[in-house]
């Protein structure tokens, strides 16, 4: 129950009191301590730990002296990280009782717990000393003597193990990363060698040796210990990894990611070593773009290899969604979801891809699928109200933006993309006090939002409704973003709104020249400021190459036939 792994029963109890404790009790305070501690131990099991401590408080003041008390208040301190009291009480009943492993392990762990290593591996010293036949505490000295940074005193417990058991893996495989910590190689190999010799048919060995030969500089002995794993093993998917890091250290990389492929296409090679190797591609070709079609192959052969793995399609995917290519993308997270349903980060990246793709139809489709199975996450709710505002479905989207909006918790830049989506919504269905109280709200949440800023304003221009409120937008839009023409557009059609032609034809007639000329409404915009300041005959072929671009309004025929403005 608290910080010793067996046996408590057996220290707990007070008849384990040294007759020299006993004997000072008189018969009534014999009595009273024993209930005192039945008590104490009752309260401990059923989890009352403050009054098994008060019970325990209660007999130690009468009997001073109890080892075991102390022992059982220092388990009931360490348990709730009073690491003062537990140190204090174990180190009594370790000294009142220096022979009693419990007490002593107890008080151990509670040197390490305050950072006390150098006084803890005296204590195990000490048990080793009066324990010679229990391995388990020559362990626990020589991890000790790691935390303590001294690799010549665990090295030296390690040979004492191996004194006792003979050549294991374990310790030697120990030994050997302490020497090589230090960088002591020839120490290093020399202790592989020997289990090596021990055990000669243990593949994995062979490898260590070669990276040892490798960190020392040999790479000739390296390539030796790794053919010859070869001949143990030929089917050993992570040799090919080793010799893979070999011809690399040797600039061959072709051989290199030769053995690499070689890897990949074990079975044996588990999944989640070849995502981790893909993932170092991924950083790698960011900067070398010639590697791209390494990891192309690397991903190929891994979907065919696992092809009942979902992160072996969703790292597929990773990688054709980083180079653009949409929709092999969106086919590897589909096959991935095919697999497992239950990866929200699989379905938010292909919510994206449809999204990127502009196939609202299938993004709709997939983000109520996405939403049925992770109801309270907000992007597909996001992406369904998306969708559905592109394929018009206006009173549907208002109804996923507004059940959604109400599970972004902590992220007020999202919150502000459905109140701007709402305000699209709310203007097109005509709801126009919902719509502006929409956009007021994702202003309050983000002020800079050129989006938001420029919609309002044109829908406030359009509406012909608190002009001097969208001026401040549409000019704050452009202070924000002074290159884009259609923000240029709706600051000039504003103006116009406010009867500032000459104004407005200056703006408008930025936009034109920022990209504009093929735009059917910018060029009809144009011709009705010209027109306003009683140039028709301007007007009229403006209108005209309106209507040859295409996108004006359904009044431009009627404007183009009569000569004359309509509004």
């Amino acid at each position: 129950m608290f910080s010793c792994k067996s046996g408590k029963e057996g220290a707990s109890s007070s008849k384990q009191e040294s007759k020299k404790e006993t004997t000072k009790l008189s018969d009534r305070e014999r009595i009273q301590f024993e209930m005192l501690f039945f008590n104490a131990n009752k309260e401990k099991m059923l989890g009352n730990y403050d009054l098994a401590e008060t019970y325990y408080s209660q007999a130690l003041r009468i009997d001073p002296a109890s080892a075991t008390t102390m022992y059982e208040l220092a388990n009931i301190y360490s348990f709730q990280n009073n690491k003062n009291q537990a140190l204090f009480y174990s180190k009594k009943a370790a000294n009142l009782e220096p022979t009693n492993v419990w007490f002593m392990l107890l008080y151990a762990d509670c040197l390490k717990n305050s950072r006390q290593l150098t006084e803890a591996a005296k204590v195990y010293e000490k048990l080793v000393k009066q324990n010679p036949e229990n391995i388990d505490f020559y362990y626990e000295l020589a991890s000790t003597y790691l935390y303590l940074n001294k690799p010549q005193e665990a090295v030296r417990v390690y040979d004492n193990i191996e004194k006792q058991m003979g050549i294991t893996d374990e310790v030697s495989v120990q030994k050997v990363k302490i020497y090589k910590a230090v960088k002591n190689y020839d120490k290093a190999i020399e202790e592989i060698k020997k289990l090596i010799k021990h055990n000669p048919k243990e593949a994995k060995n062979y490898g260590i040796l070669g990276e040892l030969y490798q960190d020392k500089g040999q790479p000739e002995k390296a390539l030796e210990a790794y053919k010859e794993l070869l001949k143990m093993d030929p089917n050993n998917a992570y040799v090919h990894l080793s010799l893979a890091d070999y011809y690399r250290s040797q600039k061959e990389n072709e051989k290199a990611f030769d053995e690499i492929k070689i890897a990949f296409k074990s079975k044996d090679l588990d999944i989640d070593t070849k995502v981790k190797i893909l993932l170092s591609y991924y950083s790698i070709t960011e900067v070398y773009h010639d590697l791209k079609p390494d990891a192309d192959d690397l991903c190929r052969i891994m979907v065919q290899v696992h092809p009942e793995e979902a992160k072996a399609y969703s790292m597929y995917g990773d990688f054709l969604y980083r180079d653009k290519n949409y929709e092999e993308a969106r086919i590897q997270f589909r096959k991935a979801i095919a697999l497992d349903k239950d990866k929200y980060a699989i379905w938010n990246q292909l919510l994206i891809i449809n999204s990127e793709l502009n196939d609202n139809i299938s993004l709709e489709k997939e983000s109520k699928e996405a939403i049925e199975l992770f109801p309270n996450q907000a992007l597909p709710y996001f992406f369904n109200g998306s969708a559905k505002i592109q394929l018009k479905k206006y009173q549907e989207a208002v109804e996923s933006l507004s059940e959604g909006k109400e599970f972004v918790i902590g992220n007020p830049l999202l919150l502000a993309q459905f109140y701007a989506n709402l305000g699209d919504c709310y203007n097109q269905l005509k709801k126009y006090k919902e719509s502006d109280e929409s956009y007021d709200k994702a202003l309050q949440l983000d002020p800079n939002n050129t989006y938001v800023l420029n919609n309002y304003a044109y829908y406030l221009s359009l509406r012909k409704t608190n002009l001097e409120k969208a001026e401040t937008m549409s000019k704050k839009t452009n202070d924000l973003d002074p290159n884009s023409s259609s923000y240029q557009d709706t600051y000039g059609w504003v103006l116009y709104q406010q009867k500032k032609y000459a104004e407005a034809k200056i703006w408008i007639g930025k936009a034109i020249d920022n990209g504009g000329k093929n735009n059917g409404t910018l060029l009809e915009h144009y011709g009705d400021i010209l027109y306003q300041l009683g140039s028709t005959d301007e007007a009229l072929l403006y209108w005209e190459n309106a209507k040859k671009v295409g996108g004006g309004s359904e009044l431009l025929n009627k404007k183009i036939a009569d000569k004359r403005i309509y509004e």
